[in-house]
């Protein structure tokens, strides 16, 4: 049965998705930059909602009070990353517009990718670590003071359930930069949608949503330290099974 329903997915999304950027792209030259956002979000609204209901990927929200008490400040969201479900699923959740950093490669996938490419995003070259700070830092502040929020997957790859790895340091210091709050996400949604698998197992994902961290009282590290040490710890709060010593 799980075979059968993640492949009704896997379907839906092969056909859907085309249909959807199709939409898109004609409506877009017609649309202002928020307006764009909320047309794409739609895609993203709708994919959640039939992983919960045909795959049975139901979540619950910890913490949310923590996004509203900051809707009208500077933010970038830091969040764990085990799979593509929260890529999606937070952009639906979130009551401010997100703005992402990610890989330009991505912007090479067909239909999704060109749509991206159409949105106020930040996309960079990792090859060329040096010239990829600096325009995160630059579109970055612009994107800030324009009111997007920011979102950064600091480990900067997919993590298996109960791994850990580094955290890459560029979001807290840009963070740093734009005097911009820091609000950590941990999540478990690994178990119901694994790194690369294409089976989509049932079950209930818990998003826990952290305090605020103010960024103007500290250095670019003890920002980076503060974040990744809630995050871990939460992490073991949420997901004790998955961290206990084998």
């Amino acid at each position: 049965m799980i075979f059968i329903k993640s492949f009704l997915f896997f379907a839906f999304l092969l056909v859907f998705t085309p249909s959807y950027a199709i939409m898109c792209f004609i409506a877009f030259p017609f649309m202002r930059a928020h307006k764009r956002y909320e047309l794409v979000k739609g895609w993203n609204i709708t994919i959640t909602g039939l992983a919960k209901y045909l795959c049975g990927i139901d979540y619950e929200v910890i913490g949310m009070e923590n996004i509203t008490s900051m809707m009208d400040r500077p933010v970038i969201l830091m969040s764990k990353h085990q799979s593509a479900w929260e890529t999606i699923a937070l952009l639906a959740l979130m009551p401010k517009q997100l703005c992402f950093v990610f890989k330009r490669e991505l912007l090479w996938i067909p239909f999704f990718g060109w749509a991206l490419g159409m949105l106020r995003m930040i996309h960079i070259n990792r090859s060329k670590t040096a010239a990829a700070s600096l325009s995160i830092t630059s579109q970055g502040k612009r994107y800030l003071s324009q009111g997007l929020w920011i979102i950064i997957f600091p480990e900067g790859t997919r993590t298996p359930v109960g791994a850990t790895t580094t955290y890459l340091k560029g979001g807290a210091r840009l963070a740093h930069a734009t005097n911009a709050w820091v609000i950590p996400i941990a999540h478990n949604a690994g178990h119901c949608w694994p790194k690369n698998g294409f089976l989509k197992y049932p079950g209930k994902i818990t998003v826990s949503i952290g305090p605020a961290i103010n960024s103007t009282d500290k250095t670019a590290g003890a920002l980076h330290t503060a974040t990744e040490e809630w995050i871990e710890k939460e992490m073991r709060v949420i997901d004790a099974q998955a961290y206990k010593p084998n």
